[in-house]
């Protein structure tokens, strides 16, 4: 069912939509919500923030092209789901969250589900992976008015990062920055999308 919603709505990569269908999606939101795990819409996890819809988690990974070489970045961990589902395509997830309540429950869920190719870290996501760390891909889950210039610099040739970019609009939109090995950012805008913002 989720595999058919994702096609219909032009999720393609194969590796996107095995990741998909392996994570299962209601460990990632509370009781009281997972007879709505599969609704294509995003649910609140506490401490004012959201899982995103599927589809837009399938969206940005497909946007990243993610491949099982790739080092990824993920900022604004929330309940852990966008790191998991990156976790089954690529060779390791980095993952930062400012909240620290959602930072512990996040790591029992990738330790129950026995996902050992995650990395998490407690800390404001604009400053980057404490480190020189390079990343093929970066994935921000939080609303901003610009790529962080610190994300960028982890960037590597080649790379692509995929974040919501406010525009004095009611929503955000959805942008993709692609960086050349000269350093130059192909930046791309694809649709109006809402994220609780950067904090």
């Amino acid at each position: 069912m989720l595999r058919e919603h994702l096609e219909s709505r032009d999720i393609t990569d194969e590796y996107v939509l095995n990741a998909m269908r392996t994570v299962p999606r209601e460990l990632f939101v509370a009781a009281d919500l997972r007879q709505n795990a599969y609704d294509d819409r995003a649910l609140p996890i506490g401490s004012g923030q959201t899982i995103s819809q599927p589809y837009i988690v399938a969206l940005m990974l497909q946007l990243a092209h993610i491949t099982p070489d790739s080092t990824v970045l993920d900022i604004g961990t929330g309940c852990g789901y966008m790191a998991a589902v990156a976790a089954q395509i690529a060779s390791h997830v980095y993952t930062i969250e400012c909240v620290p309540e959602l930072t512990e429950q996040s790591m029992e869920r990738f330790e129950t589900m026995g996902i050992s190719n995650i990395d998490i870290h407690i800390g404001d996501g604009s400053l980057g992976w404490p480190g020189q760390e390079m990343f093929d891909a970066i994935l921000i889950s939080c609303a901003t008015d610009e790529a962080p210039k610190k994300l960028i610099s982890q960037l590597k040739p080649h790379g692509r990062m995929v974040l919501p970019i406010r525009q004095n609009l009611p929503h955000e939109i959805l942008t993709t920055y692609h960086k050349s090995d000269s350093g130059d950012l192909e930046i791309t805008e694809h649709l109006a999308v809402k994220f609780v913002p950067m904090v």
